[in-house]
């Protein structure tokens, strides 16, 4: 694919005029962006220009995915992973603390690999993000896949899930509650709280899920949940999982939001198409990706966003 350019853009505007913004999205489906983390390099003054952009084009949250560690393919033969130890990634938690203080767009972590950190640390860090965007924060988590990662950080990664379940029970009581004494298999605190606590009390709590186990967990205590399947026959298997586990949970499964994802790469009517079948699926939210679509700057991004921006009838601000 080619950089985003103006034949692009013209093709986008003959997309806006052929497909009216009603027929795009309703106000009840909030579009937001994925961050390029692998893309953006270390340029801070890169992701300020993207986050501020991004805002100003209309888009309603940030999405940053998580890896703290990169594998080395030259040590671990056979490596197949997306990432390796070549791939920037921002620490999001960090991050956020940085674009709290330039953006007033939702950031959400999309997702942050819960079980191979300490709980009461991510529940530190999640209330201070929470703070500092005064509550705009969503706290997107998954079990993650990479062993090497989870080797390094000291955690065990054959008990993940389990462990997972257990850190979202810790994670809300210290949001919500001054003084916390809890004993669980993994974790242990006596007596103990953060101060201050957050804005959102709980601060909301989003699953990836791209299995059964995983389906059922969104169900049960999810806020939220980022199916890994496009809108059809396997979303629609996933989706009854999950309401059926809010249910047997005794939770209302329609509060439970869903955030589909779209990638641009070069052709607005196919990203209107797509955010089209999500809003039909149900969604509550949806991000716009452009990573591995061939753009190389971060203003050749941008301009993609602009052009996914004016398809889909965003208002600029």
């Amino acid at each position: 694919m080619r950089p985003a350019g103006a034949g692009e853009a013209g093709r986008a505007e003959r997309y806006i005029r052929a497909v009216p913004v009603t027929e795009v999205r309703s106000p009840a489906m909030q579009i937001g962006v994925v961050f390029p983390q692998t893309e953006i390099g270390p340029d801070v003054g890169a992701v300020r220009a993207y986050a501020e952009r991004a805002e100003q084009l209309g888009f309603s949250h940030l999405l940053a995915y998580d890896h703290v560690l990169g594998a080395d393919p030259a040590v671990h033969e056979g490596w197949n992973g997306p990432y390796d130890v070549q791939t920037t990634f921002h620490e999001p938690l960090v991050l956020f603390g940085y674009l709290a203080a330039v953006t007033r767009l939702e950031l959400v972590t999309g997702i942050i690999i819960l079980p191979q950190r300490q709980t009461a640390l991510v529940a530190k860090q999640a209330a201070e993000v929470d703070l500092l965007t005064q509550g705009r924060f969503r706290l997107g988590i998954g079990l993650g896949w990479n062993r090497v990662e989870y080797e390094a950080l000291g955690k065990d990664f054959a008990t993940r899930g389990r462990r997972s379940d257990e850190q979202v029970e810790l994670m809300r009581r210290l949001w919500t509650e001054p003084s916390v004494t809890f004993d669980g298999i993994d974790d242990k605190v006596t007596g103990a709280g953060l101060a201050p606590l957050p804005v959102q009390r709980p601060i909301p709590v989003w699953f990836g899920a791209q299995s059964p186990a995983a389906y059922r967990r969104a169900g049960r205590l999810g806020d939220g949940w980022f199916p890994q399947v496009q809108p059809g026959e396997k979303l629609d298997e996933a989706r009854g999982i999950v309401e059926q586990a809010a249910v047997e949970a005794g939770r209302d499964p329609a509060a439970i939001g869903m955030e589909g994802r779209v990638t641009f790469a070069g052709d607005p009517g196919d990203v209107i198409t797509r955010a089209s079948a999500w809003e039909q699926a149900g969604a509550s939210h949806l991000s716009v990706n452009t990573m591995r679509t061939g753009l190389v700057t971060v203003d050749q991004h941008l301009a993609a966003l602009q052009q996914t921006a004016e398809a889909l009838g965003l208002k600029p601000r």
